[in-house]
C-alpha cells in the first residue's frame, strides 16, 4: 500500500459501516416505526381539546371535506351567528390547544376520534328521546363484530400488512413498498396528468381523503402528505402500540367507505348501508351467513352470493358512480377475477370461488323504500324539525337528519304521547260516545265518517321569558300541520281579535282625549265624524271616573243592534248577513254579551266602526275635505289609485281567458263576446287590428254575420266609421259593449302573443287611467265618493292588519271587507294560541319556543352548546286591554258557548281553574259550494297555560257535518285527564327554570 492508504482504507470502511448502519437503522424504522411511534405519540399528546363555558376564540371549524360537510361541523359558525342573532347564547365550547390550532393552520386534518354515524337527535323537556336519526344506519359496532372473511377479503384487496401483529408499533398510514411505486410514478403523472398510476393509499390514508380532501379526492402530491401526516398522528393518539388503532381503522372504513348515492335512498357510506341499498341484502342476515358453514347446497348459493355482493362494493369503492351506476357489468367482471385472485393466494376457499363466479350481480331495481313513518307520531317532531332548518340554515330535512346535532326541545314526552293515542281513536263510534262528542252540534256516527274529521291540538305554558310549546298533535297522516300550516276559515274567532282591535282603539282615545276638560271635550263630540271618536269624548265629558279602565268597562257594555235587516256596503259591494242563532235577531246586546254568545252582527257593526275610525283618520290626513270637498287635490290621486288597481283586476281576469292563444284565436274568443250587430263587431274588429285591410275586415265581417245585409257599400262604410282613430278606448268599449280593457288586451296579444301577465301590467298604465277618465269629471262626484270610500276603507283593513300582525296574525293581508269580523280573513290554530299568550302575559310578547338548546358535534374539537338566551318582552298590549279580555273570555266559559269546559281543570289543591276562551265555526264555501268546515276553540287554563283545538273536515263531503264550536270545546274537557299531570307538575322542575 502507499502512504496513507491504510487510512483511505480505514475512512472508506467507517463510511460504508456508517451508511450501513443508517441504513439498517432505516429498514428497522420502516418495518417497525419505534421511531415514529415515540415521536408522534408525544406529540398527538399536545393535540388536546376541552369544553368550557362561554364563547372561545380556540376553535378552528373546517371548511371542507364530505365527512365535515355531512355531519354539518363546516356549518357550525354560520348556525351560530345565525342562532345568536335569534336570542340564543353560546353556553360552552370547544378550545382546542395550541398544538391543534397550529397542526390544522398549517395543513392538517384535525385529529381526534371520529365519529363513523352521527345524526340529530331531538329530547323532550325530562331528557327523553323524541326523535334520533344516524347515518349511516347499518354499521359494525366492534371489530369482532365484523366475519373474519370480510376482514381477510377488505385487506387482501388495499392494504395486506395492516393487521400483521409482528410490529405492534408500527405506522399504519404508511406501506413504504406502495408508497415507493407511488413516488416513482409521479413523473409520469406530471408527464401525463390524467394517467392512474399505483397510489400509495392505505386504508388510513384513504379514510383522511374521502372524509376530509376537498371533494373526497386527492389533488396532487401536497393533498396526499396530509393525508398521510393526519393519519399518521391519529393512529398514535391512544399510544405507541397501534394494534387496536389498526383494527379500528378496519371497522371504519368498513361503516364509511364511499359508494356514492342512490335515487330514493341518498348517500351510500359503508358496506352495511351498500349492501341494503345496491342489492337489497339485510346487513345482519348477511353477516350471520359470511360467519356461518354452509348446511346444504342452498345456504352454499347464499353465501356466495353475498360474499360476492360484499367483494363488489369493496371493489366499487375505486370508481363508485362507475362500477354501480354506470357499467355493473365491468364491476362483475372485477370481482370475478378478484375472486380466482384470491382462491389462488388462499385466501378464499375453491368452493367458494366457483359459486361466487356461477352468479351474477343482481341489484335491486328501485330503491329501497324508507321506513314507515306516522305523520301522526311525528308532527311536532317534523314541526321542530322544521323550524330548525329555518334556525340553522340548512336547506333541507335531508341534510338536517345527518348533522352530529341534538337539540333539547320544549315538548312534554309523555303528555304528547298521551294525546297522540287519544287522537289516534277518535274515528271510533263507541269512543266518541264515551268521550260525549256524540249528538247535537257535535258528531253524528251514523252520518258522519268519522275518519274525515282531523283534530290538532296545541298546548303552550307561559315562562318568565318565553312560552314553551308542550305538546303539538293532530291526526293528520300528511306532512301538513294544520296548527301552523294551513289557511283555514274558523270563524268567530276573528271576533277575538275585532274585538282587541275595538279596544286599542278606545284606549288610543282615551290617551287622545283623556287629559281635556269636559267643554272641549264636547267640542270634539261634536265634530267627529266616527262613532268611536263620539262615543268616547261624550263619555268622557259626562263620565266621573275618566280612568282607562272605566272607559274600557263601558266600552264593553256599549251595545250594537243584532238586526241582520241592514244592509252594508263593504269590500266594493253591497252585503248582508245573518246571525248563527235567529233568536238573537231582535236583541240589542252589549259588547260583553256579544261575545259570550258569539253573535255576528254586533262584531260587524263593531267591524264598521273601526273602519269608520280609520277613515275619518285617512280623510283628516288628506286635508279634512276629502269627501266634501271637489277640487280637493287629493281626489285624483285617490281616483287615479282606483283606475289602477280596478284596471288591473280586470286585466288579470281578461289575462287568464286569452293566455296561450294564437291572435286569430284571441280575435275569434272576443267576437263571441260582442253582440253579432255589423257596427260592433266592426268596431271590435278595427280595434284589435288598426291597420288591417277592407278586404281583411270584409272577410271577418261576412265570416260573423253570414246572414246579414253586408253590401259592400255598407262595409266600407263601416271600415271609415269605426276606425280605431275615429273613437277613444273607453267609446270603444261602450260600442263594442265590453271592457275595453279587454279590446286593448287582445290588440296587444296580436304583437306580443306570449305576452306574461307583469308585461301585460306594465304596458297597460296608461290606458288603465284612459279607461277610467269619465271617472275624473267633477261631475261624477257620487261615483268618486263611491270609488275614494273604497279605497279608504282598503285603507283602513290595512292599518287593521298592521295591528293584527303585530299580535301575530299570519297572513299578508285581510279581505277588506266586514266579514273579516266573523273570519272571512282566515287564521291559524297556532297564531290564535300566540295572541291568548299575549292576552295571558298581560300584554308582553314573548318568543314562542320548541328548542330550548342545541348541542352541536359532541365529543369533537367542534362542540358548541347554545341556549335559549332569555330577554325582555315586547310590550304590545296595555295591562288595561289584556285585562279586560281576560275577564270577557272567562265569561264565554263561565256563561257561554264554551261553558261546557267550565270547571274541567283543577289546581294542585283541587280548586277549579279560571278559564277562558273564544270558540268559532267557519263553514267555507266558494258561492253554493261547501270547501270545508272547521270549529275552533282558544283558551287559557288558568294563569301558566293556554291553546288551542280544532276540528276539521276539507271538501264537498263537509257539508253532511253540522258540528259547530262545541265539538272541540267537548274535545278539550274530555282531554282533561290527558293535560291535568302537566298542569299539577309543579313550576320548578320546569325547563324555563334551568338557568335560561
Amino acid at each position: 500500500m502507499g502512504r496513507f492508504g491504510w487510512e483511505r482504507w480505514l475512512i472508506g470502511g467507517v463510511l460504508v459501516a456508517a451508511a450501513s448502519g443508517i441504513g439498517w437503522v432505516g429498514y428497522q424504522e420502516m418495518q417497525t416505526s419505534w421511531l415514529q411511534a415515540g415521536v408522534l405519540t408525544k406529540y398527538g399528546e399536545t393535540l388536546t381539546y376541552g369544553v368550557d363555558q362561554g364563547a372561545s376564540a380556540l376553535v378552528k371549524y373546517p371548511t371542507q371535506g364530505p365527512y365535515n360537510e355531512r355531519l354539518g361541523y363546516t356549518e357550525i359558525p354560520k348556525a351560530i351567528k345565525g342562532l345568536t342573532d335569534e336570542g340564543f347564547r353560546i353556553e360552552q365550547q370547544a378550545r382546542t390547544s395550541p398544538e391543534l390550532a397550529d397542526f390544522v393552520e398549517y395543513g392538517g386534518f384535525a385529529v381526534f376520534r371520529e365519529k363513523t354515524r352521527a345524526g340529530l337527535t331531538l329530547k323532550d323537556r325530562n331528557g327523553s328521546i323524541l326523535y334520533a336519526a344516524r347515518y349511516p344506519e347499518r354499521v359494525y359496532d366492534d371489530f369482532d363484530s365484523v366475519p373474519p372473511l370480510v376482514v381477510n377479503t377488505l385487506l387482501f384487496i388495499e392494504n395486506r400488512e395492516l393487521l400483521d401483529p409482528t410490529f405492534p408499533k408500527r405506522n399504519p398510514a404508511v406501506e413504504w413498498d406502495r408508497f415507493a411505486l407511488a413516488i416513482l410514478g409521479l413523473p409520469a403523472q406530471w408527464i401525463n396528468p390524467g394517467m392512474r398510476i399505483p397510489g400509495g393509499s392505505t386504508l388510513a390514508t384513504q379514510i383522511e381523503k374521502y372524509r376530509h380532501s376537498p371533494d373526497g379526492q386527492t389533488s396532487g402530491a401536497t393533498e396526499k402528505l396530509r393525508q398521510m401526516i393526519s393519519a399518521s398522528v391519529r393512529a398514535y393518539l391512544d399510544g405507541q402500540d397501534t394494534t387496536f388503532a389498526r383494527r379500528r381503522i378496519v371497522v371504519d372504513y368498513l361503516n364509511s367507505t364511499p359508494l356514492t348515492a342512490r335515487l330514493g335512498f341518498g348517500e351510500v357510506n359503508g358496506l352495511g348501508d351498500g349492501l341494503w341499498a345496491w342489492y337489497g341484502t339485510d346487513f345482519k342476515d348477511a353477516n350471520a351467513i359470511l360467519r356461518q358453514t354452509p348446511q346444504n347446497s342452498l345456504e352454499a348459493m347464499r353465501r356466495a352470493e353475498i360474499y360476492k355482493q360484499v367483494l363488489s362494493l369493496l371493489l366499487a369503492q375505486r370508481r363508485p358512480t362507475h362500477y354501480l351506476i354506470a357499467d355493473r357489468n365491468s364491476l362483475n367482471d372485477l370481482a370475478d377475477s378478484h375472486l380466482r385472485l384470491l382462491a389462488s393466494q388462499g385466501s378464499i376457499s375453491d368452493e367458494l370461488r366457483d359459486a361466487a363466479l356461477g352468479i351474477k350481480l343482481r341489484f335491486r331495481n328501485d330503491a329501497p323504500l324508507p321506513p314507515s313513518i306516522s305523520f301522526v307520531e311525528q308532527k311536532a317532531v317534523n314541526a321542530i324539525r322544521t323550524r330548525l332548518l329555518g334556525m340553522l340554515g340548512v336547506p333541507s330535512l335531508y341534510q338536517l337528519d345527518r348533522f352530529d346535532l341534538t337539540a333539547e326541545t320544549s315538548l312534554d314526552g309523555p303528555t304528547q304521547q298521551r294525546m297522540v293515542d287519544v287522537l289516534a281513536k277518535l274515528n271510533e263510534p263507541g269512543f266518541i260516545e264515551t268521550l260525549g262528542m256524540a249528538g247535537f252540534r257535535l258528531l253524528d256516527a251514523g252520518k258522519n265518517d268519522l275518519h274525515k274529521v282531523i283534530y290538532s291540538v296545541m298546548l303552550y305554558e307561559r315562562g318568565p321569558s318565553a312560552n314553551y310549546v308542550r305538546i303539538q298533535a293532530d291526526n293528520l297522516d300528511r306532512p301538513l300541520d294544520i296548527n301552523e300550516g294551513a289557511k283555514l276559515d274558523l270563524g268567530s274567532t276573528a271576533k277575538l281579535r275585532t274585538l282587541i282591535t275595538y279596544l286599542e282603539i278606545i284606549s288610543e282615545l282615551h290617551g287622545r282625549y283623556g287629559h281635556l276638560p269636559r267643554p272641549q271635550l264636547r267640542s270634539v263630540s261634536l265634530d267627529a265624524t266616527d262613532n268611536l271618536t263620539r262615543w268616547v269624548s261624550t263619555y268622557l265629558s259626562d263620565a266621573a271616573d275618566r280612568g282607562l279602565p272605566a272607559l274600557l268597562a263601558a266600552a264593553m257594555e256599549r251595545r250594537y243592534s243584532a238586526s241582520p235587516g241592514e244592509r252594508f256596503f263593504t269590500g266594493g259591494g253591497v252585503h248582508t248577513f245573518v246571525n248563527f242563532d235567529d233568536k238573537d235577531n231582535g236583541s240589542i246586546p252589549t259588547v260583553t254579551e256579544s261575545l259570550r254568545s258569539s253573535i255576528n252582527l254586533p262584531f260587524i257593526r263593531m267591524m264598521r266602526d273601526i273602519v269608520q275610525y280609520y277613515v275619518a283618520e285617512g280623510a283628516e290626513d288628506a286635508g279634512g275635505t276629502l269627501l266634501s270637498d271637489p277640487a280637493n287635490p287629493a281626489r285624483q290621486a285617490y281616483l287615479e289609485q282606483f283606475a289602477d288597481k280596478e284596471g288591473s283586476h280586470f286585466l288579470n281576469g281578461f289575462h287568464s281567458d286569452y293566455r296561450g292563444k294564437s291572435p286569430d284565436e284571441a280575435l275569434a274568443l272576443l267576437a263571441t263576446r260582442v253582440r253579432p250587430v255589423p257596427h260592433r263587431l266592426a268596431t271590435a274588429f278595427l280595434s284589435v287590428r288598426p291597420k288591417a285591410s277592407l278586404a281583411e275586415f270584409t272577410r271577418f265581417m261576412r265570416d260573423r254575420l253570414p246572414k246579414g245585409d253586408l253590401s259592400d257599400q255598407v262595409l266600407e262604410r263601416l271600415f271609415e266609421k269605426y276606425g280605431k282613430d275615429k273613437w277613444n278606448l273607453a267609446d270603444r268599449g261602450y260600442i263594442t259593449g265590453v271592457h275595453p280593457l279587454q279590446l286593448w288586451l287582445v290588440e296587444y296579444l296580436q304583437d306580443h302573443p306570449d305576452a306574461k301577465r307583469s308585461e301585460v301590467i306594465m304596458a297597460s298604465a296608461d290606458e288603465r287611467q284612459e279607461t277610467y277618465s269619465w271617472l275624473f269629471k267633477t261631475s261624477r262626484k257620487q261615483a268618486q265618493d263611491t270609488r275614494i270610500r273604497i279605497l279608504l276603507e282598503a285603507e283602513a283593513f290595512q292599518r287593521i292588519h298592521k295591528s293584527w300582525a303585530r299580535l301575530g296574525y299570519p297572513f299578508d293581508s285581510l279581505t277588506p271587507s266586514y266579514a273579516t269580523a266573523i273570519g272571512s280573513s282566515a287564521d291559524r290554530p297556532g297564531a290564535l294560541a300566540d295572541l291568548m299568550g299575549v292576552i295571558v302575559s298581560d300584554g308582553i310578547k314573548v318568543p314562542t319556543l320548541r328548542v330550548e338548546r342545541l348541542h352541536f358535534a359532541t365529543g369533537t374539537p367542534y362542540e358548541a352548546v347554545l341556549g335559549f338566551d332569555p330577554k325582555p318582552g315586547e310590550r304590545v298590549l296595555t295591562p288595561e286591554i289584556t285585562q279586560t279580555v281576560r275577564k270577557a273570555l272567562q265569561d264565554v266559559v263561565e256563561n257561554g258557548t264554551a261553558r261546557r269546559v267550565r270547571g274541567a281543570f283543577t289546581a294542585s289543591d283541587g280548586q277549579p281553574l279560571i278559564m277562558g276562551g273564544k270558540t268559532g265555526t267557519g263553514d267555507h264555501r266558494y258561492g253554493d259550494r261547501v270547501m270545508a268546515r272547521t270549529a275552533t276553540f282558544v283558551f287559557y287554563i288558568g294563569d301558566r297555560f293556554f291553546g288551542t283545538i280544532t276540528a276539521h273536515v276539507a271538501g264537498p263531503e263537509a257539508a253532511r257535518y253540522k258540528f259547530t264550536s262545541a265539538l272541540p270545546a267537548q274535545l278539550l274537557k274530555s282531554l282533561a285527564p290527558v293535560i291535568q299531570p302537566l298542569i299539577e307538575r309543579p313550576v320548578a322542575t320546569q325547563t324555563v327554570d334551568r338557568g335560561h
